[in-house]
């Protein structure tokens, strides 16, 4: 199964040296304009958006985005893909076993909202036999390998749980398995669930290993998660933040109206209940809106002899 190379850079519309800032900035604007919640044309939105997440999940990390440099678009040489240099792969883990007919995968997934291309050398990748044979032994029942791949839970997803239809086609077979995937409610970042009895079949009568999809929770545009909370930054003006304002902040479950109060301190915080992701007990996390006072690049005349009031009825 030929794997084909995804542009990271070029799915997010940056440069290749792009700063950690516009990186996360050409995101944001990209996962608000295609959230499913939002555009009109939910199906084409929900692929983009997909694109999107996986290109900022490998971009946004120093160690992804690094080893991502490193393979260049002519990653896949004749003879088979060879590591490049202080690639690191783990084992067994970490990219897809590769063989010599020019790169292949022994996985081919649907339905993840992951790539190929990403499952090979940022996922999950093939897993190894909970039960090895031994040397010099008689060769007995063998259990069979354990396949893990990621998947991609939005936010809204791990609030309200979903069913997903999954696919999986092995090397040299044309024959896809589909599968209903339960994501539960509350599911959280690195939780792994379990197909039993669906990975690689067990030799000589072994039992078959299980299948297993790693939950990888998709960025939001306005919300980054902490455990079961999720934080929120608001910018607002000096003025707001001296005088007291009400502001309209984002929550999964629509706009609320948000009264700060007079004199509020940059990095101040405010906790809305229960308007964060369940948790393990069932019971939801906070919301916590984070004060970020937005101080004005260019003042004008007026603007300017105010503040200059303002410095010397303080004394500054």
């Amino acid at each position: 199964m030929a794997v084909q190379f995804r542009d990271y850079y070029e799915t997010l519309g940056v440069s290749k040296t792009a700063t950690e800032d516009e990186i996360r900035s050409a995101f944001r604007k990209l996962a608000r304009k295609y959230h499913p919640d939002v555009a009109k044309d939910k199906k084409a939105a929900e692929e983009k958006f997909k694109q999107i997440n996986e290109a900022y999940e490998v971009l946004s990390d120093p160690e992804k985005r690094k080893k991502y440099d490193q393979l260049g678009a002519d990653w896949n040489q004749p003879g088979g893909f060879q590591p490049p240099p202080q690639w690191g792969g783990q084992p067994g883990g970490g990219f897809y076993q590769f063989g010599g007919d020019g790169g292949g995968v022994q996985f081919e997934f649907g339905g993840t909202g992951f790539s190929d291309f990403f499952e090979a050398f940022f996922g999950g990748g093939r897993g190894r036999s909970a039960f090895g044979g031994f040397g010099g032994r008689e060769a007995t029942a063998e259990r069979g390998a354990d396949v893990e791949a990621d998947i991609l839970v939005t936010l809204e997803e791990a609030l309200h749980g979903s069913t997903r239809t999954v696919s999986l086609r092995r090397a040299g077979s044309n024959k896809v398995e589909n599968y209903q995937v339960k994501i539960p409610r509350g599911v959280h970042e690195g939780q792994r669930i379990r197909l039993a009895g669906q990975g690689e079949v067990g030799a000589r009568g072994g039992k078959s290993g299980d299948l297993f999809l790693r939950v990888r929770l998709a960025k939001h545009p306005d919300f980054s998660v902490e455990g079961s909370d999720l934080i929120h930054d608001v910018k607002m003006a000096p003025w707001q933040a001296a005088l007291g304002t009400q502001l309209k902040v984002p929550t999964l479950e629509g706009n609320v109206r948000l009264k700060i109060p007079a004199g509020t301190q940059g990095g101040q915080r405010f906790r809305l209940r229960e308007r964060g992701l369940p948790g393990i007990s069932g019971k939801r996390g906070d919301l916590y809106v984070v004060a970020q006072i937005n101080i004005p690049k260019k003042l004008s005349e007026r603007e300017r002899e105010i503040w200059s009031q303002l410095a010397k009825l303080h004394g500054s």
